[in-house]
Order: structure tokens, then C-alpha cells, then sequence
């Protein structure tokens, strides 16, 4: 990142600064596409997972739009503004998608589907194999929202056999503020952003070419092996509910309930001893409201009401599992003492 921003040229220029800078544009899009398993060219860089969400849902010429009722916000809300007819496909109760339910829906021509790869707030990863079989027998279109699960499970656009796939640096511990959105060969999207000529027309605005070559950097290394902490620490949670528990999920999240406790309160017990946790989507920021992920997932709201997302990063260690375990069990024992005086 730090050479990227020496260069200092804009990509799209034709002096020797703006070839220097297209040089390290170019090469860090082979990088990406050979880690996503895809033509550079498919490529379409973003300010992050948002904007590519955005860019797939309003940018496609779809009839119907089907979405899974536990998707991102920035899925769920670029479906509504797009304009197109919106329904919502059911999930059982761990979170997984009908796929019986969804067979059912994909009646009629020019349908896009939207399934995330792994779920935000619990991890669960989905049948896209599956989602993606139906779909191209009823001739529909797939979008996949991989953000949670690239750098964590494999990710190769060419195996999941979706139409648009949507990833982001930051999750696997690259800059924040940038991300892509990856398109089928000859699949026609409408850019969102108008004014310039870059990223092949699909998205105008001179790129985050530090950001970029950083994520390039990123993506080199070998994915996330942290499945042995994420146990270590469920293990340690007596007497918590852990929310899709009974599916395959990412090797870094826990999503876990403690009927009695409220969320808010976790949450500042938890940032008071310097452990940074969530309740619902992170995108959420500045409030702690009910799970539309749980609700669809068939929750009671008393439990649902107490549920906090842990996700371990790239920097993780066995002391901060350690760390979290000691000041969940001090929780635990304070609201046991207030409970029996």
C-alpha cells in the first residue's frame, strides 16, 4: 500500500505516473482473480461489499428479484429500491435456505436470485450448489454475497457457478473501503456510478488504488484456520444458546444467546473489559435492535433479545479466546449473585 501511494498517478492517465499506476492496478486484479477464481476482466472494483451489493441488485435487468430472508442489510434494502417485484425466500430454523420453498418461487422468466455464501451474524454457510441448480433450471440468474466467507472457506467464482459474486478486503484483515463486485462473462449491469470510463465503463470514479493493491496483498494469504479457537470458546459458554449450532457455519463466528441477559448490556459489559463483540449486523452501527436473521429464523424474541456475534479475525489468539471466556464466566457469576439476593 505504501508503494501504491508513491506512485501517485491516476490509472486512467496516459502519462508515465498513470502507466505506473495502471501497472499496479492491472497486476493486483490478476492477483484477485486468480485468488476468486475468475477472469481479471470479470472484476468490477468498489468502495466495498455495500456498493457491490447495490451494483448487483439495481444493475441487473430482472423481472423478479428472490432473496433469502437472513441476507445483509445492503442486499435486503438495494432489493426494495430497485424497484423490481421483491419476495423473500424462508430459511428453517438454523438458518440454512428452503430449498423446496425456493424451487417453488422461481416460476417465470428473468428472475435474480441473491443468496449470501455465509451469513453475517451466525455464520451459517448456505447451499449454493444447490440454490445455484435450481436457479439455472428455471433459468434465472444467481447472485452470491461471499464477503463473510472469502479469506475464511474457499471461495473460486467458477465452482459456486453464480452470475455475480460480491467480495471485500476488510474481512480477511485487508484496508478498509474496498471491494468488488465479479461478473459472468457478456452479463450486461448497469453501473450505478456515471462520469468516467473506468473499470471497463461498469463503475466510473478514479480507483482506491492503495486500498486495491493492499487487498491484493491480502489475498495471498492461506485462509483463516481459527476453527480450533471458535470451539475453544463455545465450549466455555455454559449454559448459552449457540444459534446455528446444527449447520455447517465459518470457522470464525459464533453467534450465541443467554436468556436473562439483554444484548445491550453484554455489549458494554464486554467493550468495559476490551473485548469488542456485536448484536445483529455490524453495518447496523450506533444501535442495538432486533435480528431480522433470528426472526426469519424462527427465534424467540427473549433469546433473540440476548444474542451476540463473536468473530475471530485474522489477529486472533488463544489469549484473547482466554480472555473473553474469563470475563463471560465473571458476567455469569455477577447476574447468578444479583438473581439469588
Amino acid at each position: 500500500m505504501l508503494v501504491a501511494l508513491d506512485v501517485g498517478g491516476n490509472a486512467s492517465s496516459v502519462h508515465g505516473e498513470g502507466r505506473a499506476a495502471r501497472k499496479l492496478l492491472d497486476d493486483a486484479r490478476e492477483v484477485l482473480g486468480f485468488a476468486l477464481g475468475c477472469l481479471p476482466e470479470m472484476i468490477v472494483f468498489t468502495s466495498g461489499g455495500t456498493e457491490a451489493n447495490n451494483m448487483a441488485l439495481r444493475g441487473v435487468q430482472a423481472e423478479r428479484v428472490l432473496v433469502s430472508a437472513v441476507e445483509h442489510p445492503s442486499v435486503l434494502a438495494a432489493a426494495r429500491a430497485s424497484g423490481k417485484p421483491l419476495d423473500l425466500i424462508p430459511v428453517d430454523g438454523e438458518g440454512r435456505v428452503d430449498l423446496a420453498a425456493l424451487e417453488r418461487m422461481l416460476g417465470g422468466p428473468n428472475v435474480l436470485v441473491s443468496v449470501m455464501l455465509a451469513n453475517n451474524e451466525t455464520g451459517v454457510i448456505q447451499p449454493i450448489a444447490d440454490v445455484v441448480a435450481l436457479a439455472r433450471k428455471a433459468g434465472a440468474l444467481v447472485h452470491v454475497d461471499a464477503v463473510q466467507g472469502f479469506g475464511k472457506i474457499p471461495v473460486n467464482f467458477g465452482l459456486l457457478g453464480c452470475d455475480l459474486m460480491t467480495v471485500a478486503a476488510h474481512k480477511v484483515g485487508g484496508p478498509v473501503g474496498v471491494g468488488a463486485l465479479v461478473i459472468r462473462d457478456g452479463l450486461v449491469v448497469e453501473p450505478l456510478l456515471l462520469g468516467g470510463g473506468q473499470e471497463l465503463r461498469r463503475r466510473a470514479g478514479t480507483e482506491n488504488l492503495a486500498g486495491i493493491a493492499g487487498w491484493a496483498a491480502v489475498s495471498r494469504e492461506n485462509p483463516l484456520n481459527i476453527k480450533v479457537l471458535r470451539d475453544e470458546l463455545e465450549s466455555s459458554l455454559e449454559s448459552a444458546v449457540i444459534l446455528g449450532a446444527g449447520a455447517e457455519r465459518l470457522p470464525n463466528t459464533s453467534c450465541f444467546a443467554m436468556p436473562g441477559f439483554r444484548a445491550e448490556t453484554l455489549l458494554m459489559n464486554f467493550d468495559l473489559a476490551g473485548v469488542a463483540v456485536s448484536s445483529g449486523s455490524a453495518c447496523s452501527s450506533g444501535k442495538v435492535g432486533r435480528s431480522h436473521v433470528l426472526e426469519a429464523m424462527g427465534v424467540a424474541p427473549e433469546v433473540a433479545a440476548s444474542a451476540v456475534r463473536v468473530s475471530l479475525g485474522w489477529n486472533s489468539t488463544a489469549a484473547d479466546v482466554r480472555h473473553f471466556v474469563t470475563v463471560w464466566k465473571q458476567l455469569v457469576a455477577r447476574h447468578r449473585a444479583r438473581q439469588a439476593a
